[in-house]
């Protein structure tokens, strides 16, 4: 019996997630309420309120499980120490991003006051200072740069690629854009403009 109810729940919440996200994408997060997203779950209002307060709740619940999903696969960060820059956490990153396409749209455009974007950006410098600085302990190397600026330099970056692929359809395949990332990670803007290092470049 239990499984029955726990596939009911996972039917239930996944209704109201879909409706609410392409709500959400068509009419943005303001906009929309309790009544349109159960119409469009085809769901009574008590079920909404079984498994959530209000829309914000519903946000965080789809912010939430995004963060569980990721987290999943951190140990790729674990996976890429040995090998150095190898790309291995961008690229799920990205692939996690193209398997939820709407959901990161959502997020990355700051619906609900900008909270899930700036949520995503504390997980990615988070992240990355940690990997940045575990790095150059290893190499046994003093970082040139601050590396809380590098961090968020980095995590930047990724949101605005994200942002242009997800909401933009940017004509790029996720293994491409994480060649390309880990290239300019490596060799920086000014080899990538087909440039010789200067002194002092931008």
């Amino acid at each position: 019996m239990k499984t029955v109810e726990d596939r009911r729940v996972r039917r239930s919440k996944r209704a109201i997630r879909s409706a609410f996200i392409a709500l959400v994408l068509e009419r943005g997060f303001n906009a929309i309420t309790i009544e349109d997203i159960i119409n469009a779950a085809d769901l009574s209002r008590a079920t909404f309120y079984t498994h959530y307060r209000d829309k914000d709740g519903l946000l965080s619940d789809v912010v939430a499980d995004l963060a569980d999903e990721r987290n999943r696969v951190l140990p790729a960060v674990e996976e890429a120490k040995p090998l150095g820059f190898s790309g291995l956490p961008v690229k799920y990153l990205f692939e996690h991003a193209g398997r939820e396409r709407d959901a990161y749209r959502v997020i990355l455009r700051g619906e609900g006051n900008g909270r899930a974007l700036r949520e995503l950006k504390e997980f990615l410098i988070t992240q990355a200072e940690e990997l940045f600085e575990e790095r150059a302990a290893r190499a046994g190397v003093t970082p040139r740069l601050p590396t809380n600026f590098v961090a968020r330099a980095w995590a930047g970056e990724i949101i605005g690629i994200l942002t242009w692929w997800v909401d933009e359809d940017a004509p790029y395949t996720d293994q491409e854009l994480t060649e390309f990332l880990r290239e300019l990670a490596i060799n920086g803007r000014v080899w990538a403009s087909g440039l010789d290092p200067q002194p002092n470049s931008l």
